[in-house]
């Protein structure tokens, strides 16, 4: 009887293992199959979009700073409103915390060791502080715990404001030598308008899809092994959803264009704080949940960390790289466990 007991107890045991490791493997397969789709729909997204922007007379400089900058940001904000939507408060908020300490910890660091960066003194005297400045913002309307819909507004609008405010200044005060960068970079017209049209088309639905995949393949890791929605938006989610951001400015970086590489990373983390934090604010109220003060301070700490970085030569030396993915990579070691 009681090796009968002890069989079946066995059995059990590993049926429920198999169980296991079935979900396990079902759910990361998810998060594998939505990272693919949201990383071909945003560059679906930027070919379809830049193109159309170009075929209506709009210059290489403004579609940089608006279509292509706002698409490779894409991915992050459908996912945080579709995190929003479910209830999923701290994968919303914890994909763009996280997507904020990977693009400067780990994307600037890694664009550094490829080649020293060369920093226009426009970003430290305006963008960087401004995304500090945001950062902190961001951290005050989050202080009671939770991110009320009229704060949400306000950073919402915050993402208008600057949008204009840097046309207008691009317009007025970028040489000639930043115009010839995004005239490079920014995709070429190609194909027809309706071509243009169906990457557009094709790309937002990659995006909605990649988006369900990833949150409901992230939330069902986050069970399966017990830790926190928070950790898995602020590592997986973050580092999945920046993926646009990390090839754009790795190629940048490679051809030596520092503006485009520096800029995209500076531009998509003022982006994050005000346009996904605020649209997922404004379809949901957020809770902060499991994302920490120490991951707020993390952010805010990296981005203050440039400017020393940036006024020593106005460059971004290799050391100054391996310093910034030493901190993402003892941050990471740090996070997990919970």
């Amino acid at each position: 009887m009681l090796e009968t007991k002890v069989l079946c107890s066995s059995v059990d045991q590993t049926d429920f293992s198999v169980v296991l490791l079935s979900t396990m493997l079902l759910d990361s397969l998810w998060v594998l199959i939505g990272l693919g789709l949201l990383y071909f729909g945003a560059d679906w997204l930027v070919k379809g979009s830049s193109s159309l922007a170009l075929r209506f007379g709009l210059s290489a400089l403004v579609v940089g700073l608006t279509v292509v900058a706002y698409g490779t940001s894409m991915p992050e904000l459908v996912v945080s409103v579709k995190a929003a939507l479910a209830g999923q408060s701290q994968l919303a908020i914890g994909n763009v915390v996280g997507s904020n300490i990977f693009n400067v910890a780990a994307i600037l660091g890694i664009a550094a060791l490829i080649f020293p960066i060369k920093i226009q003194f426009q970003l430290i005297r305006f963008d960087v502080p401004l995304m500090i400045t945001v950062s902190l913002l961001a951290m005050f309307f989050l202080r009671d715990g939770l991110l009320e819909r009229w704060e949400a507004a306000i950073l919402f609008c915050g993402i208008l404001i600057y949008t204009i405010g840097s046309l207008i200044y691009a317009k007025r005060h970028t040489p000639d030598a930043v115009h010839a960068e995004f005239d490079e970079s920014v995709p070429k017209v190609q194909g027809t308008m309706w071509s243009d049209i169906g990457f557009i088309v094709g790309g937002m639905l990659l995006l909605i899809l990649g988006s369900h995949f990833l949150v409901d393949g992230s939330i069902g890791l986050a069970r399966t092994f017990e830790i926190s929605e928070a950790v898995i938006g602020l590592t997986i989610v973050a580092a999945g959803t920046s993926t646009p951001e990390l090839a754009a400015t790795v190629v940048a970086a490679m051809k030596k264009e520092a503006d485009i590489a520096v800029g995209n990373i500076v531009g998509s983390n003022i982006y994050n704080l005000l346009c996904i934090l605020g649209a997922a604010g404004l379809v949901h109220p957020l809770e902060v949940g499991g994302v920490t003060w120490i991951d707020f301070g993390v952010m805010l700490g990296v981005s203050v960390l440039l400017i020393p970085f940036m006024i020593s030569g106005f460059v971004l030396k290799r050391w100054e790289g391996v310093v910034l993915l030493a901190i993402y990579v003892g941050y990471i070691a740090w996070l997990w466990p919970k």
